[in-house]
């Protein structure tokens, strides 16, 4: 289990060497554009309204303790809104490139030589595919929501809110792996039950995994590639550590 923590961002750099190779290049050109447009939108909205979604949200006073209060809730609500706003990102970028990205996981399986990629269960390149790959998203967002919620009530809680940066970290390193590990296992006709099941049988490679990608969404220039790079990453990892090694369907 220690030495898979290692694996998770190997496996994220593998996927961007993957997207460079010829064959690949095309499949990674409309999910990066989608990326780019849905940041830059986004994060414009959010500098031009969290101003004053913090002074909504901070109390009121002159006493000192209004002062503290401020100050501490400002950076909790800052750290806070930057992980909210990231998983936005993602979410809405994903839910738009879904069908591109379950042709790039497909692509990536047939470049790397998996016996199992045969088109007869290969299905993101089919219309109802398409439409497929949409509905699967929409699930996970559902799914992904209900966690967001759950964070957010638990960052109100007085005392439990101190943990809060952690406890969004390690949520978010997991719902980043759920989402990229999906493309290559839906392609194979396996329900988002199945992928959650499949990555808690492997927690410490799944987290490092996300933990990488989430990682790499910070570095500037960087950040635009992540979504193709963490598919064909994530196609690679499912295939070495998932589909071949008989992992619970």
């Amino acid at each position: 289990m220690f030495a898979d923590l290692f694996l998770g961002p190997r496996y994220v750099l593998r996927g961007f060497r993957l997207i460079a190779r010829p064959g690949l290049r095309r499949f990674f050109l409309i999910p990066l554009c989608i990326n780019i447009a849905v940041f830059v939108v986004l994060i414009w909205l959010a500098l031009a309204h969290y101003a004053t979604l913090i002074q909504w949200l901070l109390p009121v006073g002159d006493g000192w303790w209004a002062l503290m209060a401020r100050q501490f809730l400002w950076l909790l609500f800052a750290v806070t809104a930057a992980i909210v706003m990231f998983f936005s990102v993602s979410l809405v970028a994903n839910l738009i490139a879904a069908p591109f990205n379950g042709r790039l996981a497909e692509r990536v399986e047939q470049m790397l030589g998996s016996v199992g990629a045969r088109h007869d269960v290969m299905r993101a390149s089919t219309a109802s595919g398409a439409w497929t790959s949409l509905v699967n998203e929409l699930r996970k967002l559902v799914y992904f929501l209900a966690v967001l919620v759950i964070m957010l009530i638990l960052t109100l809680i007085p005392v439990v809110n101190l943990a809060a940066p952690f406890m969004w970290f390690v949520v978010g390193c997991w719902m980043l792996a759920l989402e990229y590990l999906a493309y290559p296992m839906e392609n194979h006709a396996m329900s988002f039950v199945q992928v959650r099941r499949a990555a808690r049988a492997q927690r410490a490679l799944t987290l490092s995994f996300g933990a990488a990608v989430m990682a790499a969404t910070f570095v500037p220039g960087i950040n635009f590639a992540v979504m193709p790079a963490s598919v064909a990453g994530a196609t690679a990892m499912w295939l070495e550590r998932g589909g071949q090694r008989g992992l619970q369907r």
